[in-house]
Order: structure tokens, then sequence, then C-alpha cells
């Protein structure tokens, strides 16, 4: 995996060190580099090896990838907004099985469509929930609770590049395995 220093200079973005997290406006003193070395401290009331939480662990990574697209490879955006859609708006049960065989479906689709670049909202535009939020929560309810919202923000926040992710769901949907569905 590159650094996400090296992939921001290869995006041709100046990473700020100083001030809040100049692409989700996390109140941090030292911008995106606290945004990333803090990630995951909001996540720590949740119980990750209890599978009942996976779901939560997926919708937070998808959230804070699409805060931040200007540090990731640019089909990363495909792959989380992808699974977003698969999540959110076709309910699908998501599990660590189903990341790779995505990954998979998106090094073929990109294959026909090279130069394909999702739109990307404008920095601070991308939800108004950041990671650092999380520590507010006070129980693992709260805290699953404020990152669906957040995923949620972040998934409208992307909107103008839901028909397209949604083709590409329904595709690989298509494979065989892929489609089961949350329980209601």
């Amino acid at each position: 995996m590159q650094d996400f220093i090296d992939q921001a200079r290869k995006n041709g973005v100046a990473l700020l060190d100083k001030g809040k997290c100049q692409f989700c406006g996390a109140d941090y003193q030292n911008g995106v580099f606290d945004c990333m070395d803090h990630y995951n401290k909001g996540l720590e009331l949740l119980d990750l090896n209890n599978s009942e939480y996976h779901m939560t662990r997926f919708l937070s990574v998808d959230a804070h990838a699409l805060q931040h697209p200007e540090i990731h490879g640019r089909w990363s955006n495909h792959f989380h907004l992808t699974r977003l859609n698969l999540i959110l708006d076709k309910k699908v049960q998501w599990d660590y099985q189903k990341s790779p065989l995505l990954s998979n479906y998106l090094n073929k689709y990109k294959l026909s469509r090279p130069h394909e670049i999702l739109e990307l909202p404008k920095p601070l535009e991308r939800g108004k929930i950041t990671a650092k939020d999380l520590n507010k929560a006070t129980s693992e309810d709260d805290c699953v609770e404020l990152i669906k919202n957040w995923a949620n923000e972040v998934y409208f926040a992307w909107s103008f590049n839901h028909s397209l992710v949604a083709q590409i769901a329904n595709r690989f949907l298509q494979l065989k395995g892929n489609s089961k569905r949350t329980k209601n």
C-alpha cells in the first residue's frame, strides 16, 4: 500500500500539517496527519471481533476514505463508494470475503474504462461528521449509530456518482454468491 503522503503528491495535493484537516474539517492541530493518526481511536468502543460490528467497520473505513480521496488512489473511490452503495442502498450483508471479490471485479471493470474518474465533492463538503466525532460516543450503541450516520452523510455527498456506482454494484451482484441481503 502506498503511503498517503506519496499518494497526495502523486495527485498533486500539498498536505497541510497545521490546523484542521483540509479534507474533512476535523478539528485537529496537525491537519490530515492527525486525522490519519487518530482515525482508529474513535473505534475503541467497538468490539471488532464481534461479527455484529463488522458492518460498522466497513462503513467507517468507507466514510473516512471518501472524505479523504486525495490521499488514496483514484480507483479507491470506486471501491469505497460502490461498497457503500451495496451496503446502504442494496442492503447487502457485507463480510470480509466480499471485499477481495469486489476489488477483483473492479480490477476487471477498469480495464475497459482506464480513464473513468468519479467526480469528487469539494473538500469540507463530504459530510459534517468526521472520525474525530466518534470520540464523542459514550457507548458501543452510540458509536454504531454515529458511524451509520457518518457513512450516510458521506455517501450522500457523493450523490452525483450514485448512478454509475449503482450500475457497477448491480453487475457485481450478478456474480454468483454476492447477493446475500441483510435480514430486516
